[in-house]
């Protein structure tokens, strides 16, 4: 197999069985570490939820992302009056959270159902750079095509802040990585801190990355050290508590009322 990011031969690592019955082979490219599977086949079956049951750091991942983005988009000089954008979203629960933190956040998922952000659904009809910003949190090893998928978001934006667990991360042999998952069979794609790199230079971008889980792709020339210092949760409701932001919940709620109001 050619990397689907980078074009160069990959090796095979070895085989798993996913969703307990399918033998599928992982193989990673010599050039920028990018890990894939075989030509993922199982996954109708896999996102038969799109949500897996054993995905029960939801919440607790919801929070971190939530704190963490808060402070790290206003000290890396993200304008918050703009609109940005949840790529991949889920329920909605990061979109809700980071209006309440006074962010101006949209929603947009194929698979999941829209609970907690339902007045908040983005229009993707115009490929416009109307987005200041896309998060994507833990999106990246779920794409098929990577590099067609990056490609996409940045026909709305100039910068990703996303999350994913970085190959180089792992501290076991990938092999018994937790985080290849084959038992709900949806991580597909595992990045490497070069892969990320090739990314951003193919796409004329600078990377930042806390080099574990949390990166940003973005054409802003920032600060590595306040990128990595900020991605720790400690810090950033430290940052947040002392400087609070203004929410959007209350204007938000009368968007609510008035369509309650015109029933």
């Amino acid at each position: 197999m050619n990397c689907k990011v980078c074009g160069n031969e990959t090796s095979q690592l070895f085989n798993k069985q996913v969703l307990n019955k399918y033998s599928v082979n992982y193989y990673q490219c010599t050039n920028c570490g990018f890990i894939e599977t075989d030509e993922p086949h199982w996954l109708n079956e896999a996102y038969s939820s799109a949500i897996t049951a054993t995905d029960i750091g939801l919440i607790n991942r919801n929070v971190y992302f939530t704190e963490v983005s808060t402070a790290l988009l206003r000290l890396c000089g993200f304008d918050r009056s703009k609109k940005y954008l949840d790529y991949g979203a889920g329920y909605g629960i990061y979109v809700r959270m980071m209006r309440d933190n006074g962010f101006n956040f949209y929603w947009q998922d194929e698979y999941c159902e829209n609970l907690y952000a339902q007045k908040f659904s983005a229009d993707l009809s115009k490929a416009n750079k109307e987005y200041e910003l896309v998060t994507a949190f833990e999106v990246f090893e779920h794409l098929t095509n990577p590099t067609k998928e990056i490609e996409k978001i940045l026909q709305y934006t100039d910068s990703i802040l996303f999350s994913t667990q970085l190959v180089n991360s792992a501290n076991t042999t990938l092999e018994n990585w937790w985080y290849i998952a084959p038992e709900h069979g949806q991580h597909v794609a595992f990045y490497d801190i070069k892969t990320l790199q090739f990314i951003a230079d193919k796409y004329g971008l600078n990377v930042y990355s806390n080099n574990s889980t949390l990166h940003l792709l973005t054409k802003k020339r920032l600060s590595s050290f306040k990128f990595k210092l900020f991605s720790r949760i400690r810090l950033a409701k430290l940052y947040n508590l002392i400087f609070p932001t203004k929410t959007l919940l209350d204007s938000d709620y009368e968007l609510y009322m008035k369509d309650v109001k015109n029933i």
